[in-house]
């Protein structure tokens, strides 16, 4: 039974990572990664993905702002739209923080731990404030707070 386990868990593990035929709920819940641990990380690439997110939101904000003084329907549903992208983008950095960075990435046996917590928690709360704001000032924040984690997770040589 043990063995059927494992070989489960390195089907679902394979399938994620190729991208193939897991139901939307499964991948969602090992997006952020397996919390084996397995030891496969890519702490660059989560960040340029955070970036990437926080450039949609910085975009998606602009559209609002464009679009808010419109108020036909086509109008209205593009920035419904736009909301929804933004916050959309906003969770999945809160999710990639929480659930990859601080659950796996930092360690109370680091020397700078306290720091690396402040830095971290900081990008959730300005995850938070661009979802919760319609103004590009928000959204900068939090792309300049992801940026200062970028000298913690630096791309690997190779």
């Amino acid at each position: 039974m043990k063995s059927y386990r494992y070989v489960v868990l390195f089907l679902t593990c394979t399938l994620v990572s190729l991208g193939l035929g897991l139901p939307q709920g499964i991948y969602q819940v090992v997006h952020a990664h397996c919390q084996i641990p397995c030891g496969i990380y890519d702490d660059y690439s989560r960040i340029q993905s955070m970036l990437e997110d926080a450039d949609t939101i910085i975009k998606s904000t602009k559209s609002i702002e464009e679009l808010s003084g419109h108020s036909d329907a086509q109008s209205l549903n593009q920035i419904s739209r736009w909301v929804t992208n933004k916050e959309t983008h906003s969770q999945n950095i809160i999710s990639t923080i929480s659930d990859y960075f601080m659950t796996q990435r930092i360690k109370p046996t680091q020397e700078d731990y306290t720091e690396r917590l402040v830095k971290h928690h900081g990008v959730i709360l300005a995850a938070m404030k661009a979802k919760q704001n319609a103004d590009k000032e928000h959204a900068t924040a939090l792309k300049q707070s992801i940026e200062a984690l970028a000298t913690y997770y630096p791309e690997a040589e190779k």
